[in-house]
């Protein structure tokens, strides 16, 4: 191939990994229509698809995370394997059931129509509930793409899998299959401040027609193979720009005790090519080195991560994944500046003099602002803006 052709060759698979970003980041709001505070996890799953990595949710039951995965799910139109393991669900379950025609002929074969070794998307609920040999079974799906068992050797297409738990287990044993999951992100029950978004949202979402589901503007935008034009123009990326930087960050963390897994250290260019397909870069810039934080195992350390990386994360920008950008680099900064913002609004809206019922309602989400101030920041820590903002909402709290 000559220079030019290749040239022009890499030229059109730019602009079809723009165009395949583009779709992405439209099915991306299109999933999180309704769905509060939860932008962030959906961009987070469609970075780990492009990466070809897989994605732990960790929160408190009832805080949307199933329905993000559904929702970002259908938005690529994949196929979709979801499941609630227990302590006595067998790997029949998730796999499928032994094939009983081949086994009379004296072959182990297991029957996977449906099941998710055929599964482009899946999402385990308790993922760490698995027996030891579902989860000896998914090490090599999540690692490999591989489905063994008696016979039975085949490809998966898996782009992604989501894990969901409680907490994360402090079993030794369970240490290596969760290393797998190389994003970690962690959610919590709806703030105060946005419990009438909370409620508009969940309602419109149960008053929908299921014939004409919320998300079914989403399912048109993209599709699967806009993630995997994206993954291969993220494999073909040049990163030797960034690695001094992220040989640098690692070094960092560990200085300040976060030791990552040399599989993890490795896994993070994947993340960073990744963000930088979807932020439509040829190549990774100190812009993409964002997801560092999203690979740190805990959700202390990844606060710890963000103060020692501020000043190699202060470039941070992507326009496909702005949320997950700004609250991954940012974190309680990115919390504060909403927080403030919600703040200035309710204060702009103080009901007129007379109207008792109005006024009380507004000082009880004047409450609940507080609240969240109190429970996202340690005293020490809180910037001057949140402070301001609580003096103030003392003040108007005060009896007359």
């Amino acid at each position: 191939m000559s220079p030019d052709i290749d040239t022009q060759a890499r030229l059109a698979a730019m602009t079809d990994s723009k165009v395949s970003a583009e779709r992405v980041c439209t099915a991306i709001t299109a999933a999180g229509r309704g769905l509060v505070e939860r932008q962030s996890l959906l961009e987070l799953v469609a970075l780990a698809a492009v990466a070809q990595e897989h994605v732990l949710i960790v929160g408190p039951p009832g805080t949307a995370k199933s329905e993000a995965v559904r929702r970002i799910a259908r938005a690529f139109g994949g196929t979709t394997f979801e499941y609630l393991l227990g302590r006595f669900t067998e790997p029949s379950e998730i796999f499928g059931p032994v094939d009983l025609r081949k086994l009379r002929e004296g072959s182990v074969e297991t029957e996977t129509r449906g099941m998710l070794p055929e599964a482009d998307i899946a999402f385990l609920d308790e993922v760490f509930l698995g027996s030891t040999a579902i989860l000896n079974t998914l090490l090599g799906v999540l690692n490999e793409r591989v489905f063994r068992r008696g016979h039975t050797s085949i490809r998966c297409p898996l782009r992604v899998c989501v894990g969901a738990t409680n907490t994360i287990p402090d079993d030794e044993h369970l240490a290596a299959f969760a290393d797998r999951f190389l994003v970690r992100v962690f959610v919590d029950p709806m703030a105060d401040p946005r419990l009438e978004d909370l409620l508009e949202g969940g309602w419109a979402l149960a008053s929908a027609a299921p014939s004409a589901p919320a998300t079914e503007s989403a399912q048109a935008a993209a599709s699967l193979a806009d993630l995997d034009a994206l993954a291969s123009a993220a494999r073909a990326m040049d990163l030797s720009g960034v690695t001094p930087l992220i040989a640098q960050a690692v070094r960092l963390l560990r200085r300040a005790g976060i030791n990552l897994s040399d599989r993890r250290i490795v896994k993070t260019q994947s993340l960073i090519a990744a963000a930088a397909a979807l932020g439509g870069r040829a190549s990774p810039t100190n812009a993409d080195l964002w997801p560092l934080v999203a690979a740190v195992p805990t959700r202390e350390a990844q606060g710890l991560a963000r103060e020692v990386l501020k000043d190699l994360l202060a470039s941070s920008e992507n326009e496909a994944l702005a949320r997950a950008t700004l609250e991954t680099s940012l974190g309680p900064i990115a919390r504060a500046r909403e927080i403030a913002k919600t703040a200035e609004a309710l204060f702009d809206a103080r009901p007129a003099d007379g109207g008792e019922a109005e006024l009380e309602d507004w000082k009880l989400r004047l409450e609940g602002i507080a609240r969240s101030i109190d429970a996202g920041f340690h005293p020490s820590r809180l910037p001057e803006e949140l402070a301001s903002i609580k003096a103030r909402i003392t003040d108007l709290l005060k009896p007359s």
